[in-house]
């Protein structure tokens, strides 16, 4: 993508999800200061209708070389600043699929005042002419590209400014420790003393609400990109079973023969408001089937990415030695949960008096992939062995580009706080302060650059 700070071109693009045969309506945005125009040279409305602010009118868009229509539209126009971008802006409303609106597109993009916009250029222009900050405008990305209530909820704070809000009443205290400090550089003789144990106190102050902002955003992108969960164990142990009463589907064939899974089996679901991303993972066991070794491969790249590995045995069988082999090829710091499975062919009254009572490593969970029995413990035990049960009371949640920035400011704060330790004068302290006061500007956009838009809003799909 390439972004520049100006925005006195017109731009377009189609601002809707389009698909052959889905959707009874798709949208073209025009923003910029030729909206009106391009608009008015693609649509044909009869009589004598005045292109006002805020108004709708109905039209038709024409072939010009056959005359013939290619779309009935509806316009709809915003002129500045009382637009989402701050800018003239001409939506047309289309028939929904894939040809009309592409037409439409065509016959705007034919103008020789319009291009075609980058992705997440309406939403940058946006944020350059001060309709949104920076946070606002992820806020918006987050949301088009939701999984869950919960997902679209954290989103919605972000939009609504939970996020710039929080952000700007730190920067607010650090700025005013700066304001203090740099006083006392040049005015220190004039100024009442200043006691270090104060500025330190605020300064702790601001550096834990940032490291519990930092946690409760970790959490968060369990929402955002889904909770990896590996399954592994033995043949037949019942790991592709489990991942289909958790899909409720039949997402993997389930047979008595060993090594049915021979390849990474992907599945999502929700649970409990948590996208849940299930890796069923081909057996790990000696072949020389060539397929089933690539499916083993894939299993073994599956332990080293998943956020928790859930290691599914055979009850009846007890803790076996390749059962432990299995266990040793998970991570070390990777979370794992031991299901023991088939429970329903044990009889309840002997459950305790089964070898089980007695193994080095018995289940957290025992479950029955037949009849779905310990099925809701199961699901609260794997949220609890990643802490996502927590991720349900989060009000905000920072991303990765504001987390990393976040980090930043508080590495900086830390370093106020050595400097104050060796008993450095003043001017000293201001240096870290100062970069930990751009770090947070950074995240809501009052410290911009054409590198941090660039970084922002590539990953935003074209037409937001």
């Amino acid at each position: 993508m390439t972004t520049a700070l100006a925005t006195d071109e017109t731009i377009a693009a189609i601002a809707t999800a389009i698909a052959a045969g889905q959707g009874g309506i798709a949208i073209i945005r025009i923003s910029g200061p030729e909206a009106v125009v391009v608009g008015k040279s693609v649509v044909t409305i009869s009589g004598n209708k005045k292109w006002d602010s805020h108004t709708v009118l109905y039209g038709h868009v024409i072939d010009t070389k056959n005359k013939t229509h290619i779309d009935e539209v509806l316009v709809l126009i915003m002129k500045a600043p009382r637009s989402f971008t701050g800018e003239d802006v001409v939506e047309l409303h289309c028939h929904g699929g894939v040809i009309a609106v592409q037409q439409v597109l065509e016959r705007v993009l034919a103008h020789a005042k319009v291009r075609r916009a980058f992705p997440g250029e309406f939403c940058q222009r946006a944020v350059l002419n001060g309709r949104i900050d920076l946070t606002q405008a992820e806020g918006i990305s987050e949301l088009v590209g939701a999984r869950s209530q919960q997902a679209a909820q954290l989103a919605m704070a972000g939009i609504n400014g939970g996020i710039q809000l929080r952000i700007t009443k730190l920067r607010e205290k650090l700025l005013d420790q700066l304001s203090e400090l740099e006083a006392r550089v040049d005015f220190e003789d004039e100024l009442p003393q200043l006691e270090a144990s104060k500025v330190l106190s605020e300064i702790n102050t601001v550096q834990t609400e940032l490291d519990e902002l930092i946690e409760e955003g970790k959490r968060g992108e369990y929402f955002r990109k889904g909770l990896k969960v590996a399954l592994i164990g033995c043949p037949n142990v019942g790991k592709s079973s489990l991942l289909n009463k958790l899909s409720r589907k039949e997402k993997a064939i389930v047979t008595d023969l060993p090594g049915t899974t021979r390849d990474l089996l992907e599945n999502e679901v929700v649970l409990s408001g948590v996208p849940i991303i299930l890796l069923d993972t081909a057996g790990f066991r000696p072949t020389k089937d060539k397929i089933e070794k690539l499916g083993i491969e894939k299993s073994q790249q599956a332990l080293i990415s998943a956020d928790v590995v859930v290691l599914v045995f055979d009850l009846c069988a007890g803790w076996t030695n390749d059962d432990q082999k299995l266990l040793e090829k998970i991570p070390q710091n990777t979370p794992k949960l031991l299901v023991g499975n088939k429970s329903d062919l044990i009889e309840e009254g002997n459950m305790i008096e089964n070898n089980l009572a007695r193994e080095k490593f018995p289940p957290h969970v025992i479950f029955s992939a037949l009849t779905g029995k310990g099925e809701e413990v199961l699901i609260q035990t794997l949220l609890g062995t990643c802490n996502a049960e927590q991720c349900q009371s989060l009000e905000v949640a920072l991303n990765d580009r504001q987390r990393d920035l976040a980090g930043i400011a508080s590495a900086a704060l830390e370093r106020t706080k050595d400097v104050a330790e060796n008993q450095l004068p003043w001017d000293f302290w201001t240096i870290d302060l100062r970069d930990a006061i751009k770090s947070l500007g950074e995240i809501t956009g009052s410290e911009i650059t054409e590198e941090v838009l660039e970084r922002v809003f590539a990953r935003f799909c074209i037409g937001k």
